[in-house]
């Protein structure tokens, strides 16, 4: 399902300000998605850093691991001070750059056919 019109603000937790609609997500950040947040950001008393979004698509029931299985997903482990890092602080043109730099190896030396060695 996709939903062109929900959105998301992906944040660090704000000490002291709770959120009608927030869940704590792996990597000690923490994903809201009502409009209370906004407003807190719109007059300077939000999290200090944060990434907004907007649409959504969601996996049927074990579709995402399945995918993972079939190697259709790479995941790049990282701390959280270089995912906050990576998430805050670098500009959008080069994140996908700046992951891959994580894994020790050339991106363009991936293949687009996926398989299991």
């Amino acid at each position: 399902p996709v939903q062109v019109e929900r959105g998301f603000v992906l944040h660090e937790p704000n000490t002291g300000s709770l959120y009608r609609s927030s869940l704590a997500v792996p990597g000690g950040l923490t994903m809201t998605t009502s409009k209370d947040v906004l407003e807190a950001v719109a007059i300077g008393n939000g999290p200090r850093k944060f990434l907004m979004t907007l649409g959504y698509a969601g996996w049927s029931a074990g579709q995402l691991e399945e995918e993972i299985s079939l190697n259709g997903w790479m995941n790049v482990p990282l701390s959280r001070q270089q995912m906050t890092e990576i998430i805050f602080d670098t500009p959008v043109s080069q994140r996908y750059e700046r992951t891959m730099s994580h894994l020790g190896f050339d991106p363009s030396h991936l293949s687009s056919e996926a398989g299991h060695a």
